[in-house]
């Protein structure tokens, strides 16, 4: 299984909103500058967590995103289902036709790592992950970084 940047982007943009959601809505525009992703990538992403129920958009000043749910009721599994990102290891999609439209001799253990790899995240919400010290340490740098390079820019004006 290889994770592309969109599974991963998925999930990174996820934690950003659930950490600084917590007190009001996250723009996309934030979020992009914390961590560094396209403005125009992240709003893909976005509609496609919209759709799936995690995110919702609020409109007016100060608006922005908020988790539909708790953040202890979304998994990582889910986030990464939500932008369309696989969580399987076969080359045959699980499909078993992997040779000659029959399973082949590996089948069977790409399976199985699929299913485990599909367990773990499952297992993991993005509470979970925002319980971690490490993950409040490096949310808490990104916002004092992107927080510097605005007030660079606004002197620079």
């Amino acid at each position: 299984m290889r994770l592309t940047t969109k599974g991963r982007y998925a999930v990174t943009a996820m934690i950003d909103l659930a950490f600084h959601s917590q007190i009001k809505p996250v723009t996309l525009t934030d979020i992009a500058a914390r961590q560094t992703i396209s403005l125009s990538y992240l709003e893909q992403l976005f509609a496609r967590l919209r759709r799936a129920g995690m995110v919702k958009g609020v409109r007016g000043p100060g608006g922005g995103y908020k988790l539909c749910r708790k953040a202890s009721d979304i998994n990582i599994a889910e986030i990464i289902a939500a932008v369309d990102e696989p969580l399987d290891s076969t080359k045959c999609g699980g499909e078993a036709n992997c040779q000659k439209d029959q399973s082949c001799l590996t089948h069977d253990l790409w399976m199985g790592l699929s299913e485990q790899i599909r367990n773990y995240l499952e297992g993991i919400s993005l509470a979970d992950l925002l319980e971690k010290n490490r993950v409040q340490e490096v949310a808490k740098r990104q916002h004092h970084e992107a927080q510097h390079t605005i007030e660079i820019y606004r002197h620079a004006e």
